[in-house]
């Protein structure tokens, strides 16, 4: 009779703590200060669902190996990113300026980030080990980090295809195996993307901005104070609370064809985005974006609105408002030179905009933060 316990916390903290001299209590594990600040925690709900919370900041890389690993595994990854509270810095640095160039062989921590732990880190040569490190590249770009979105990849975009993360994070992720998932929908009748993501035989990748729905979610998983008996059961019906959610977001994409991507199209569409949302001032040309990505302007356009459900310029217009919407928080420029550092010259013109995309005038909306 096997009387061995299910596991429910990811071994990949057990290993990390043991690194770092401390213990996992109750599936979280605090960083120590003399390595950095913040924390981790997981939960394996069972072998098809299972999550892991990252809010911190390192100071030097660590090399993981990781027990995890589970290459025969269908998952589907959903990687929240900049959806908690920020992490005060752990040590001085030097200032970063506002702008700088992409570095010449940046390097890309692997995608799967529960199962090769490449969620801390950027993966070494050996694929079971990974790198607790900061890691920049040319499509992470300063303006984005400010907002909070998830990212939806299929199992071979995990394996295949590289995403930045930070020494600085803050995410959730969870790893979904996709027959468990298809189960949950029955029979009914889903949309091309749908079918596409829950069949997880082509490299995919989406990124959705995450909404108040979804945000709200995220905090109770976060803050909110639950007996440890009910632990595992309320995190678990949250991760699937939050997955469906999205899923219902993603469904309502008008995405009749999808395309497989490869490594090389998705590192130039981030780098179009960032390259875009440079100079929020200055409205994109699509064929200069084009010439800039080496893909016909058809194919960038094609590409771009699949990753991310959306027009390059509708995005680029609703970033734009979102920077003015931040830029009038902060409550250091008022409406109109806010609109001018944007690059409208007509404040009329900016004010429809905004509410277009914010659901307010921008007068109405600084009034609003006082």
């Amino acid at each position: 009779m096997n009387t061995s316990q299910p596991q429910t916390e990811p071994g990949i903290l057990k290993v990390l703590a043991g690194l770092l001299g401390t213990d996992v209590k109750n599936g979280r594990l605090e960083i120590p200060a003399a390595y950095g600040k913040g924390y981790c925690s997981g939960f394996v709900f069972n072998e098809h669902i299972r999550m892991l919370i990252m809010d911190y900041e390192l100071k030097e890389n660590l090399n993981v190996e990781n027990p995890d690993l589970n290459d025969s595994t269908r998952m589907i990854l959903f990687k929240f990113q900049n959806v908690l509270p920020e992490t005060p810095p752990a040590f001085e640095t030097a200032a970063a300026p506002e702008k700088t160039s992409a570095p010449a062989t940046p390097s890309f921590p692997g995608a799967s980030l529960f199962p090769t732990a490449a969620s801390f880190a950027e993966v070494t040569s050996a694929p079971e080990s990974a790198s607790f490190a900061e890691a920049t590249s040319p499509f992470e770009d300063q303006r984005s980090k400010k907002y909070p979105s998830v990212l939806i990849m299929t199992s071979s975009v995990n394996t295949d295809i590289m995403i930045p993360v930070h020494s600085n994070t803050s995410t959730i992720n969870i790893e979904v195996d996709a027959s468990y998932l298809t189960g949950l929908f029955g029979g009914s009748e889903k949309s091309a993307l749908l079918q596409s993501l829950l069949q997880n035989t082509q490299p995919l990748l989406f990124e959705q901005a995450i909404f108040p729905s979804l945000q709200k979610i995220v905090n109770e998983i976060v803050s909110e104070p639950i007996d440890h008996t009910f632990e595992l059961f309320f995190m678990k019906v949250k991760a699937e609370e939050l997955i469906c959610r999205l899923l219902m977001e993603l469904e309502k994409r008008d995405e009749k064809r999808l395309y497989p991507l490869n490594e090389d199209d998705i590192q130039i569409i981030y780098k179009v985005k960032a390259k875009m949302l440079e100079h929020l001032e200055r409205p994109p040309v699509i064929k200069e974006l084009a010439v800039f990505a080496g893909m016909s302007p058809s194919k960038l356009k094609r590409l771009f609105g699949q990753i991310f459900g959306n027009s390059i310029f509708n995005y680029y217009q609703d970033f734009r408002m979102k920077e003015a919407a931040a830029l009038l928080s902060a409550k250091k420029l008022n409406v109109s030179a806010v609109g001018y550092q944007l690059g409208f010259t007509n404040l009329s013109h900016f004010s429809k905009i905004f509410n277009e995309h914010i659901g307010m005038k921008p007068k109405q909306y600084s009034k609003s933060l006082n």
